[in-house]
């Protein structure tokens, strides 16, 4: 439990990758503010399943990450509810799909928003607590669209830039503080929401699921396979350990092979 006495901040948490971090950091002793929007009573269920494994406070905040006001207010109220906030996970975020001129402004401005204004605004709040204490993660969720582009992803795949130099920035800034500046960079990830997708896509062009794993989605993936929720978490649980010190500002892939053609 080595992260007994640590608190986190995990948003976008309430599925997916989100969700697999919060209980790799619970898993570790950290208490866990989850984040994100669903269904009142799976929320619930899940915070319930952190305070078990952490035996520390896990508590929902269901601040709105397009606002600043509500990020800054949800590390406020984290303070005050568990005296810190030592680590914290961005990885909220929401695509959309569509060649630059016909892309709908106002789904430009929530994936920037969401995606990375929401990151910033929520380091700029959380790392003078993590400065005051000497320690501190920062941990951002990227994406192959961090270091590499596909077409009709504009918004998305400038974000996740974004996102990439933001994390070399802070952790340049943060070098001295005894705070670390990451990010993991996923493949496509075996969720519930990517699974959903296929029996659409099989529809529309009347291919085999088969078809839209291997030629559809997983084109890119050398490897041929979904990257799994818990493989992304668990590294960065890992760069939430004492061993990870050293490692700051990197974009650390973990896709299948894509991005290393």
């Amino acid at each position: 439990m080595f992260l007994q006495g640590k608190t986190a901040i995990v948003t976008g948490s309430t599925s997916g990758i989100g969700l697999a971090m919060a209980h790799k950091l619970a898993g570790a002793g950290a208490g866990v503010v989850l984040n994100g929007f669903g269904d009142a009573a799976v929320i619930e269920a899940a915070r319930g399943e952190l305070a078990a494994a952490s035996g520390a406070q896990a508590l929902y905040d269901a601040a709105d990450m397009s606002k600043p006001d509500e990020i800054a207010a949800m590390v406020a109220r984290t303070v005050a509810a568990t005296g810190s906030v030592d680590i914290i996970v961005n990885n909220a975020g929401i695509q959309h799909v569509a060649p630059i001129t016909d892309f709908p402004v106002d789904r430009y401005d929530a994936i920037v928003a969401i995606v990375m204004s929401s990151a910033w605004h929520l380091i700029r709040a959380a790392l003078p607590h993590m400065r005051a204490r000497s320690w501190g993660r920062i941990v951002t969720t990227g994406s192959a669209h961090s270091l590499v582009a596909s077409p009709n992803k504009s918004a998305y795949v400038m974000a996740k830039h974004g996102l990439a130099g933001l994390t070399k920035a802070i952790a340049l800034e943060a070098a001295t503080d005894g705070v670390t500046v990451n990010m993991v960079s996923p493949g496509y990830v075996w969720t519930p929401l990517v699974e959903g997708q296929i029996p659409d896509t099989m529809k529309a062009r009347g291919l085999t699921r088969e078809q839209v794993m291997n030629d559809v989605l997983l084109a890119a993936q050398p490897t041929k396979r979904f990257v799994t929720p818990d493989e992304v978490a668990a590294l960065a649980l890992f760069l939430c350990r004492d061993e990870a010190q050293s490692i700051t500002g990197a974009n650390l892939s973990v896709d299948g092979g894509w991005t290393a053609a």
